[in-house]
């Protein structure tokens, strides 16, 4: 007989399941006794939860009739949260030229992204996303990913599993969230950079750089996100001239983080015109036109933030969730060994993109995991000029405005009664073929004119990831009872990493 776990909601924990559901029932007594119900809070109450905001501000929502609250900071500037999906629509694509990124939000990434793809807007936004556009729609670039893939599969990945495996009888913990970081991280320099750092080779291979790079990037985003938490938005400019952290390990961070863009740009630049030495992204951006160093430094920093931390914090939550469902374990092995034998005898070690395309259950698995755990847990934009939501709610010129999309999962509103629960089976029609949402529904891959260009190449990755591994290997959460604990950075992480028993297919039970 199948194993079949009985299907659970999904609820967060700070520091066990009791303490969420105590701050949630605070915050509503809070929110009742305030003169604007439902609508207004106060600064205080805001630092107070910054340690759980996506805990807290979910337990807002579920008791909010609008989705929607709104604060101001010291009496001055606004600040406004959404879940609303009708909200959304109407910032991200009707009256999207109100809601840019703006000049508060770019200026706090500023030293970290520049004014890359993801922290600009009009114009300099404009003819990136228009250079992007055009070199993702090219066939030849998706082949290229589909191959840095299979290398990484093939080489780094499957043997490394395999070799934890066999060790000690399968008793050998692997941290995946790394394990899938460094994944990533080889990935995205080898398809847009043309570079392999090696981070997932084996033991004494990878250069100490990489290391050295992927922990202070960790530090930039951190840091980036205490500044957004901040309710006075000026005062990490204090800390950082008092010396004062996160803003002292910024700076040694930001050091390290421009000395790797730099090099990857100077050795592009080299090898600019040798035969093979074009297939990348950055070598296709840059020659669409004349850029200085600091443009493709921030082009660079830009690519390593969505192709490293946005694919290895879904693949993380995703790999956690189907530990604790062994059914949907076994549908998504039933459905990969299906393809595989439809390939027939002599295909390669990995799948095809075809071939891909056919698992629709596994497509539906991660669709789901991302819902309930988005890489990109919340957006901020600025608001140009006053104007009326969509729910009633006004957002006045200069405010910032937030949309959650951890939240909008867990609102019965919008994903029925069993929105907490992780089934992959509302992602498909009668027929078992995956069904996609509105878009304004699920924001994972962003909506509107700033939609994500690397969605299709995303699941790419993550579905030959996830095939590969599954087909092969079972993958046990050996954390302890209940719920990893969340880091909120600039994508949503594990606290503590993910750590994992691996057992080879033929001796898993």
């Amino acid at each position: 007989m199948s194993p079949v776990a009985t299907p659970v909601h999904i609820h967060p924990a700070i520091d066990s399941l009791s303490d969420v559901q105590k701050r949630r029932q605070g915050t509503a007594l809070f929110i009742r006794a305030l003169p604007v119900a439902g609508h207004w809070i106060s600064v205080p109450h805001f630092v107070r939860n910054g340690d759980c905001f996506l805990e807290w501000y979910t337990g807002v929502m579920q008791r909010s009739s609008t989705h929607t609250l709104h604060f101001k900071v010291f009496g001055l500037t606004g600040v406004a949260v959404t879940a609303d999906s009708a909200n959304l629509e109407h910032m991200l694509k009707t009256n999207f030229g109100n809601y840019p990124k703006g000049e508060l939000a770019v200026s706090m990434a500023e030293d970290f992204l520049g004014h890359g793809i993801f922290n600009s807007d009009g114009e300099q936004w404009l003819w990136q996303r228009k250079a992007a556009s055009y070199e993702f729609s090219k066939r030849s670039l998706r082949n290229f990913v589909v191959d840095a893939v299979r290398f990484e599969v093939i080489e780094r990945l499957l043997p490394l599993l395999e070799r934890a495996g066999r060790e000690r009888d399968g008793q050998t913990t692997l941290d995946m969230q790394d394990v899938l970081e460094r994944f990533a991280f080889d990935n995205i320099c080898r398809v847009a950079f043309g570079k392999d750092p090696a981070c997932l080779a084996e033991e004494g291979m990878a250069a100490p750089e990489c290391t050295e790079f992927m922990a202070a990037f960790n530090d930039a985003q951190n840091a980036v996100m205490a500044r957004f938490m901040s309710p006075a938005k000026w005062l990490w400019r204090v800390k950082r001239v008092l010396g004062m952290e996160p803003e002292r390990r910024m700076r040694s961070a930001l050091a390290t983080i421009h000395g790797y863009a730099d090099k990857i740009v100077r050795e592009r630049r080299e090898r600019r015109g040798e035969a093979g030495s074009d297939d990348d992204f950055l070598s296709r951006f840059a020659a669409a036109g004349e850029h200085s160093g600091e443009s493709l430094r921030d082009v660079v920093t830009n690519f390593i933030l969505a192709g490293r931390d946005t694919t290895s914090s879904a693949l993380t939550w995703f790999f956690w969730l189907v530990s604790t469902r062994p059914d949907v374990e076994e549908k998504i092995v039933r459905e990969v060994r299906a393809v595989r034998a439809s390939g027939g005898e002599g295909t390669s070690a990995t799948f095809s993109f075809d071939e891909l395309r056919e698992m629709h259950y596994l497509h539906a698995a991660i669709t789901e995991s991302m819902r309930l755990y988005p890489p990109v847990a919340a957006d901020t934009h600025s608001c140009q000029e006053d104007d009326l939501l969509p729910d009633g709610t006004f957002v006045g010129k200069g405010w910032m405005i937030t949309y959650c999309a951890y939240a909008m999962a867990r609102l019965e509103g919008i994903w029925g009664e069993d929105c907490e629960e992780f089934r992959p089976e509302r992602w498909l029609d009668v027929e078992g073929a995956f069904r996609p949402e509105n878009p304004f529904k699920y924001p994972v891959f962003h909506a509107g004119p700033r939609m994500c260009l690397g969605k299709e190449m995303a699941y790419i990755q993550m579905k030959s990831i996830a095939a590969c591994v599954f087909e092969r290997f079972s993958l046990r959460y050996v954390g302890g009872e209940g719920h990893p604990k969340l880091v909120m950075s600039l994508t949503l992480r594990m606290r503590g990493g993910l750590p994992m028993r691996v057992k080879n297919r033929e001796r898993a039970s």
